[in-house]
Parts: C-alpha cells; structure tokens; sequence
C-alpha cells in the first residue's frame, strides 16, 4: 500500500501529519481512488468542519465548535427525549437563556452540553425541567434506576382505548351517555399534551406537535365530534409510545458499547495490587487484567506476550498476538493469561471514549430527523386557527352578516383542519411497512430511517461478518514434504486439538468433517506470540504463523507459495516437523453464500456497492474481485466514518456492518444497517437490523421503503386534498357540518385503507 499526505480537504490548512491519513485503493474494477481519513490532529476542520463542499463553515454544537475562551463547558444527561424533535426542543428552550453561549443536545447519547461564562447550571436545569424534560448532570454519581413496568409506561393509552370502547358500547344503548363518554376521554387524554403544549409554548415553541394535537382534540368537542377528537388522542399517544420505545432500543447500543469498558481497575505499586475507578487511572500507571476481562485503558503490553480478542473494536474475528510493547486500546479482551500493561490513556480518551465521540459527532453533523406533522404543524396549526377566526368575525363585523351560521361555518373550518387523516396518514403507512418488513425478518427502527431508506444510492459493506460468514475454515492443505495431504492435517489437528484459538478451532473442525484418526499427542503447550508445538508420533511439531518463524527455514519457492495463498485472501499457518517444513494450511473466513446474489440485486436497482474493511489490500481484493465490487481497505473506526462522510458528499449512503467499529460509520450514514449476527452495539446503534442474517434482505428493505414513501405521499394528498375541496364548499356555504364530518372521517378511512396495502407488499 501507498502512503501519501493530503491537505485537509477544505484546503485551508494541512492536517495530515500521519502516513494514514490518505489511503490509495485498488478497487475490483483496478481503478485507484484515493480517500481522505478523518484528521488525526486538530485543524480547520476540528473546530468549525466544513460542509459538503469542502467550504469552511462555522460548527453547529457545543461538542464540537470551540467556545469562547471565556466559556466553561456543562453537561448533562437528558430522559423524557423521544425523538430528534424533542432535542431541538430542549435547544430551543436553553438557547433562550441570555448567558448561554451555545448550546446542543446530542440525541445518540442523551448528552445537553452547554457553554456559559458562569455557572448556569440551575438555570439550565430548572428551563429544562418546565419544558418536560428531566436532566442529571454528567459528574453525578453513577445510579441504576428500576426500569419502569408496562402499565406504568403504557396505563395513559390503555384507560383511552378502554374509555372509546366503552363510549361506543353506551352510543348503541344511549347516545347521549356515549357523548358523555367520550368528551371525558377526550378531556382526560388532551389534559397532559396541552400542558406539554403550555410549557413548550412558555419555551418558545408556540407551535409544536403538542399545539397541534390539542387545537385539534378541542376543536372537535366545540363541534361535537367526540369520537374523533378521543380517537386522535388515542393515535397520538400510541405513536409516540412506539418512537420512544425505538428510541430506547437505539440508545441501548450506547449502553453497550459502554459496558465494553470496566468501571473498575487493579492498579499495580510494587507488592501492592489495589481495585481502583478507571476514572483515577493515569498513563504511566501499572495494571493487571485477567483472562476473559477486557482493558479498562488504552495500554502498552509489560508482558512478553499474550493473545487478545479485539473484534470489538476491529470487527475481525480472529484473535491477535501482541508482544511486549505494542499498545493496546480499551475494550480488548484478553484470552488466555494475566497480563501487565501500562496505561497510556488519559481519562476519557481512551479508544471506547474516542468512538463514543465518533457516534456524537456523526449524530451532530448530521441533518436532525424532523417528523412530518411537527413540520407541518408549524404552518397547518396557525393558518387553521387564523381562518377559522376570520371566518368567525370578519361577516358579522364588517358585512352586517348573522353571527350565528358565520360561527357555525367557523366550527366547520375547525372540523375540517381537525388533522385525523393527516395524524394516521403517515404513521398507519410507516406502520404496515414496518409489520411487513418484520415478517420478513427485517427489523427497521421507526419511520425516519424507513423513509430514508428510499433514497439510497450508494451502500457501504463491512467485510468481516457481513460480506463474510465471521468463521474461517480451511482452505487448502500443502504438503512440503512426505506426508499426503490427510496425514498433514491430522498431525495439525492433534497438536492444535483442545486450542480456543479460531485458527485452531477451524484445522480440528476440518480434521473432525474429514473422519480423520487423529494420532495422540504428548508435551502440547502453546508459545506465546509464535504458534503451538506437540509431540506427535516421536515427532516434534511447530505450528506458526510464517511471520514468526526465522527467514532460513522457508525455502524462497515456499514463500512464493504463501504470498499466492495471502493474495487469495487466506491466512496462512506453517506445519514444521523437527524444525523441517512439512506443509501449509490456508485458512479463509468464507463469503456469506447469497453474498454474490445480494450485490447483483441492488445493481439492478441502480445501488452502488462498495466495501470498507480494516482488513489488508490482498484480502480485500480477493473478496471485492469475487463480488465485482469496489472496496476501500486497511480503514480504522474513525477512518470508515471519513469514508462514508466522503461517499455521503456524492449520494445518500447506507452502512452495513456487524462490529462495534462499524457503529461511528453507521451513524455518519444515512441509514446504518445491522446484521443479525452482529455485536450488541451495532444492533442497537443501527437504523435497520437484518435478523434473518441474510444479506438479501437488504434490496427488499430499500423496496420497501420506496413503496412506503410513495404511499405516504398519497396519503396526504388525499388528505390534504379532501381538506381542501371542503374548505371552498364551507366558505360557499354548499356544504355544512356533518358533511365535514363525513370528508374527515372519510379521508382518514381512505388513507388507512391505502396504508395497509403495504401489508401484502413482495
């Protein structure tokens, strides 16, 4: 691989002090391109970034634009957000202090950030509590709250679905009584959204989807439309349990990622070993991890040598050796011993810190998710209430007109922008699709990724677990020397035989399929860092990776072989036997078998692909020439995300990954797609989870949400459109009341109607 410098790609300063922050890439089609990586040192583009041309632009939160030097830096942590609209609220109602300097709510990690001169801290708290949402400043100690029990989260909307059943089980014995009923549910589900509504409007939010919902609840009463105006409540509350219960799922992925870091570390003083908070870990310190618990720190190894399982951060499954001084990031687990370490991390700044930062830094530079009706209802909401009130008085006082039938076509107007169909139109659309992509073993998290679903273009693919099946197997068996091939490998086997390596797990695995005798073997002990040796037969045999073995013992025509073998795409281990070649062993983490199937479909539909990998140039290769794709290899966490924010300037671009590392790239994504199979983080992290483990799922996901769209774009326009005649036939008195009732209640059967086609949707 080529290594160049590269200007910073706003081109006002250079940024790149390090060789990897430009990388050449051979894609399958042998053209080179190059990409940018994300900055290693503070520039131009840390404190203000730039935008999608390349212009500088000054940054848009707190997280990541430089404050006044004057300003000192709050954070707290938020509950009660369900959505990115209720961030904006939160900003919204902050920005409105006067010593506030900045302020952003960072929605992936549930973090208010704040710059202030002074200690505005209870000011911030108490605004933030009067618009209904609840803060904990981050340096609180830490506390585990019960989790709240289903009818605490849902008793609102079930006593609303109890009281409309019985409102219309008493309109068949006695409608009066039913009317009765139905008024007190309204009044009972519109009490809280129009204290919400009051509080944010005291925020500065006169118009918010709160607003909207109780016009809407209390102009049907005035016109007697009592079951509509319950039932609208009733959606409403439904709606907005289902995107914070999304919501949750997705913040849950934060959470893990977090736990992949221990609170707790034994620090190390001479004779003295003492269980310390991470938090009071400074490099230089001395630590012990032991086997099966993961690094608290970013650390240098002390130990000779020792294995370590850092598929959390990397993705890839196999299992590394590190030799004394090579640094080690957080999070790593350590397989098979104790080991020493120095720590060489600050708090905070350790590699799990610095991809949580990742996650908050794509979730602020990307464009906020705004609801359809709270968009619209900063328009719908006053331009209702505005004719309705024109239309009240505008005859009577300057026309000498009857005030009654004026009064009467007010309440009418009221009717008809009483927005029931539009309140379902959307979520009974994006509610069939999500039923139908769950049966399909897809799992998509609320409407806005759906929706975005349908405009990708470009798809990035995670190589390792998701293009891949994540388990290597052998691929070839050579000898070197005597033994045929089945021998070879049943002498590997018994000395790899009870390893937890993958490697090694793969040659028993393979002897095992094959029905092999595998012969006894005696004096079995692995050597750090170098392979795993045995008695087998009289015999003493080496397993090792070619890299770790002394140049003299490969013949150069040997090496020639396992340069081919790597080119493939395989990792290759040398049998030695008495210190003499007797054979390789390839090994290959397989492609997924409808991988091939997968790319060829979203070709088709005009989608490009392409592959991002941590892995080397050769094996990347190998796979992307397999599956006619373009690919982008040897990327770090940080380095994916600069990828496709590069890819996102062209098109929309959708991420597809299974690793903990994909989880930053995900978010800088339009859409981040997870496989089933994959870590807990990227399950939780991503927009849309394939559960079926099949990579197929992903062309009908975009279909799907093509068709979804389309429907939504058809529902408002009846909607709108059925509004819109009756408004005219109102003001020209053709037609009254119960007509209007009849268009709203029509519309609404209309478009839920259109919306459960998707149900049947291929």
């Amino acid at each position: 691989m080529h290594l160049h410098s590269s200007d910073c790609r706003c081109g006002h300063c250079t940024a790149a002090k390090s060789p990897r922050n430009t990388f050449v890439i051979r894609p399958a089609s042998g053209k080179i391109t190059t990409i940018s990586a994300m900055p290693s040192e503070p520039g131009c583009c840390r404190g203000g970034g730039c935008d999608s041309a390349g212009v500088s632009k000054p940054a848009e939160n707190a997280d990541t634009a430089d404050a006044p030097e004057s300003a000192q830096r709050y954070s707290w942590f938020i509950s009660g957000m369900d959505c990115p609209a209720c961030a904006r609220k939160i900003e919204t109602a902050v920005g409105q202090i006067p010593a506030v300097s900045q302020a952003s709510v960072l929605f992936a990690t549930e973090k208010l950030v704040v710059s202030a001169p002074d200690d505005i801290r209870a000011e911030v708290e108490a605004t933030v509590s009067a618009a209904g949402f609840k803060l904990k400043r981050s340096d609180a100690p830490k506390e585990t709250a019960a989790a709240p029990g289903f009818w605490q989260e849902n008793r609102t909307i079930i006593l609303l679905a109890v009281m409309m059943l019985a409102g219309w089980l008493l309109m068949q014995v006695d409608e009066r009584a039913g009317q009765i009923v139905f008024v007190m549910t309204t009044l009972a589900g519109v009490w809280p959204i129009a204290r919400a509504a009051l509080r944010l409007m005291r925020a500065g939010n006169p118009f918010a989807i709160e607003t909207l919902m109780s016009v809407a609840a209390i102009g049907a009463l005035f016109i007697g439309a009592t079951s509509e105006a319950a039932m609208v409540l009733l959606l409403f509350l439904l709606g907005e349990r289902l995107e914070a219960f999304a919501a949750g799922r997705a913040r849950r992925g934060v959470t893990a990622l977090m736990a992949l870091q221990p609170e707790e570390a034994v620090r190390v003083s001479g004779n003295v070993r003492e269980t310390v908070p991470i938090g009071t870990l400074r490099p230089g310190d001395i630590i012990e991890v032991a086997p099966g618990a993961r690094l608290p720190a970013d650390a240098k190894l002390i130990t000779a040598s020792a294995s370590f399982d850092e598929s959390a951060l990397t993705g890839e499954s196999v299992p590394v050796d590190r030799q004394q001084g090579e640094t080690l990031a957080a999070g790593s687990l350590s397989v098979d011993r104790q080991v020493r370490l120095e720590v060489i991390s600050q708090p905070g700044e350790s590699a799990i810190d610095r991809i949580l930062h990742l996650i908050e830094e794509a979730e602020s530079h990307r464009a906020p998710v705004e609801r359809f009706l709270d968009r619209f209802s900063r328009i719908y909401t006053p331009v209702i209430m505005a004719i309705a009130l024109l239309v009240a008085i505008i005859p009577p006082l300057f026309f000498a007109a009857a005030w009654q039938p004026w009064i009467y076509k007010s309440l009418t107007l009221l009717l008809i922008g009483c927005p029931c169909a539009l309140v379902i139109s959307t979520p009974a659309a994006i509610t069939s699709a999500l039923a139908a992509a769950t049966r399909r073993g897809a799992l998509i998290k609320g409407g806005a990724a759906l929706e975005s679903l349908s405009a990708i273009s470009i798809i990035a693919f995670d190589k390792t677990g998701t293009l891949t099946e994540g388990k290597p197997q052998v691929t070839a068996v050579i000898p070197l020397a005597d033994d045929d091939e089945r021998t070879l490998l049943a002498k590997a086997a018994a000395t790899e035989s009870g390893s937890s390596h993958p490697l090694a797990r793969a040659i028993v695995a393979r002897a095992a399929a094959l029905q092999l005798e595998i012969p006894p073997v005696t004096g079995q002990r692995a050597l750090a860092g170098s392979g795993v040796e045995g008695i087998v037969g009289g015999h003493k045999l080496l397993i090792s990776a070619p890299a770790r073995l002394e140049k003299h013992l490969l013949s150069d025509r040997q090496r020639d072989q396992i340069v081919q073998l790597e080119s493939a795409g395989n990792t290759v281990v040398v049998v030695l036997e008495n210190e003499r070649p007797a054979g390789l062993i390839a090994l290959r983490d397989t492609l997924r078998p409808e991988a091939l199937a997968a790319i060829s479909e979203l070709k088709t539909m005009n989608i490009q692909s392409v592959m991002l990998t941590g892995d080397n140039v050769r094996a990347a290769a190998a796979i992307a020439s397999e599956l006619k794709m373009d690919y982008r290899a040897g990327l770090l966490p940080a380095e994916k995300v600069a990828a496709v924010a590069d890819l996102r300037k062209h098109a929309a671009v959708a991420m597809v990954g299974d690793g903990i590392n994909d989880a930053p790239a995900m978010k800088t994504a339009t859409v981040g797609i997870a496989m089933g199979s994959g870590s807990d983080v990227a399950l939780e992290t991503a927009d849309a989870a394939l559960t079926h483990n099949r990579l197929g799922g992903v062309a009908s996901m975009i279909r799907l949400s093509r068709a979804t769209h389309a429907n939504i774009r058809q529902n408002i326009t009846i909607a709108l459109g059925l509004k819109g005649i009756f408004l005219v036939t109102t003001l020209a008195g053709i037609t009254g009341l119960w007509l209007a009732v009849l268009a709203d209640s029509g519309a609404t059967a209309l478009v839920t109607a259109n919306a459960l086609r998707l149900l049947r949707k291929k």
